[in-house]
């Protein structure tokens, strides 16, 4: 009876996924499609909490709001975090060999 292949434990984790040995196109795939989650996520968020005001309070608020002032800075804010996070990342690979 054969046991079960051991993982290498050696680098750095967040929540179980190895930070290192990304190579550049993972490391931009990982920057773009953070930045895309946060983006859709945000926007959800706000487009309900819009939806509850409009309801509530009897107003009538644009729902682009929500893309213009929440989603879409959001997306930026964290696709300026993230290029330079995986870059890093992608160097610090490059330079290990």
């Amino acid at each position: 009876m054969q046991s079960a292949p051991t993982q290498r434990s050696d680098g750095a984790r967040f929540l179980g996924f190895p930070l290192q040995g990304f190579g550049l196109l993972t490391s931009l795939l990982l920057a773009f499609a953070s930045a895309f989650f946060i983006f859709f996520s945000t926007t959800t968020i706000a487009i309900f909490a819009l939806l509850a005001w409009n309801l509530f309070g009897h107003h009538a608020v644009d729902y682009a709001n929500s893309y213009r002032y929440v989603g879409f800075p959001a997306g930026i804010a964290v696709l300026a975090v993230a290029l330079p996070l995986f870059g890093t990342l992608w160097i610090r690979a490059k330079l290990r060999g």
